[in-house]
């Protein structure tokens, strides 16, 4: 059984309308998700003790989602990733977007699907949201309808993405959630201050995912350029740091290959069906995340623009690679790369894709 409860978040300034959080349950899992931005602002998974953390970061408050932040657990769109200088051409047309990434467009642009106000219909086992983005918003083409469903199953949370364009637009739709499976971020400000506010002893947690174990299920990546664009190649993972088909510690792998984090594209086994993804298993907890997809690409990030600046939940500080990513999408530059698999989505035609985000205990 899920049960779903819907709540007032917090209003948006100027009178912009309410911004309400829907809460599923299932005897395994707590999702929150609010109406701004599709976005999941928590998430409570039970340990191999049968406790229960929120493996998500985020923020307690609306204000925390209104201000400059990485898209904490959002959807992003119209294009989720990087499109090169914020160009693109289509049907002997030039179309120039909101650059906001160094050269580059990214997530949409300056304001993309993560910085709107959704509207919410329950159902008996989830929320779905709906938007129309107009034509010519952040500069692509056509009209937009689109529909995000979040729907809980025993320990499975599932989304699903459609949209439906009236001229042909490039579509490529995301969540940006944040993962650590420890639990989200201590916070120094409880720690230090409030133990008369713990009602479980201290808070757990971690300050980074480098005991997690991650397996992507990817023979080949996409190498990139300086501003993170891929280059056009289609890599082999073999022998490089981006072999992750059998597990592998973060920390100690980061280590091992002296790289800084991930930021790239895996290209997977392309099919409309659903397949395995990745997996990330934290020992000390038992938890373990199994992601599933009909999409091709997973983009792995390791968080390593967090620089511990933003006071998250419970007062926690999200540093360098205290969270990780897999936004299961279409590939960063499609629509500039042919040779990629395509992201055009035409008139009379339907977007729609499914990624499971299954969480047990080992």
């Amino acid at each position: 059984m899920v049960s779903v409860t819907r709540a007032v978040f917090g209003d948006l300034p100027l009178g912009a309308g309410t911004v309400e959080k829907f809460q599923l349950q299932s005897d395994q899992l707590r999702v929150d998700i609010i109406s701004w931005g599709c976005t999941i602002t928590a998430l409570e998974v039970k340990d191999r003790q049968g406790r229960a953390s929120d493996v998500v970061l985020g923020f307690d408050e609306l204000e925390g989602y209104l201000q400059k932040q990485p898209y904490f657990g959002a959807v992003v769109g119209r294009v989720a990733n990087r499109i090169a200088k914020g160009t693109f051409t289509l049907d002997g047309k030039e179309y120039k977007l909101a650059v906001n990434n160094g050269p580059n467009s990214l997530h949409g642009g300056v304001k993309g699907f993560d910085k709107v106000l959704w509207t919410p219909r329950v159902l008996s086992n989830g929320v779905e949201f709906s938007r129309v983005s107009p034509d010519g918003e952040e500069g692509y083409p056509g009209e937009l309808k689109v529909w995000v469903t979040y729907t809980l199953d025993g320990g499975e949370l599932v989304v699903n993405y459609r949209a439906q364009a009236s001229q042909t637009t490039p579509v490529n739709l995301t969540n940006h959630s944040y993962f650590n499976l420890a639990g989200q971020g201590v916070g120094d400000f409880w720690v230090e201050t409030r133990p008369e506010k713990w009602r479980h002893g201290p808070p757990r947690g971690s300050p980074n995912i480098y005991d997690h174990e991650v397996t992507i299920e990817a023979d080949a990546f996409l190498p990139v350029d300086e501003v993170l664009i891929p280059t056009g190649e289609i890599a082999s993972v073999q022998g490089t740091a981006f072999d992750l088909r059998k597990p592998v510690e973060l920390g100690k792998h980061l280590q091992e290959f002296h790289v800084n984090g991930f930021d790239h594209n895996f290209c997977l086994k392309g099919s409309k069906e659903k397949r395995f993804c990745a997996r990330v298993h934290h020992a000390g907890s038992g938890r373990v995340l199994e992601v599933y997809t009909t999409q091709p690409g997973v983009q792995f990030y390791t968080g390593n623009f967090l620089d511990g600046t933003l006071k998250g939940k419970s007062g926690a500080v999200y540093p360098k690679h205290s969270g990780f990513c897999l936004e299961t999408q279409s590939w960063p530059d499609a629509v500039n790369q042919p040779h990629f698999p395509p992201v055009l989505l035409k008139p009379g035609e339907e977007y729609d894709h499914t990624t499971w985000f299954k969480f047990s205990v080992a």
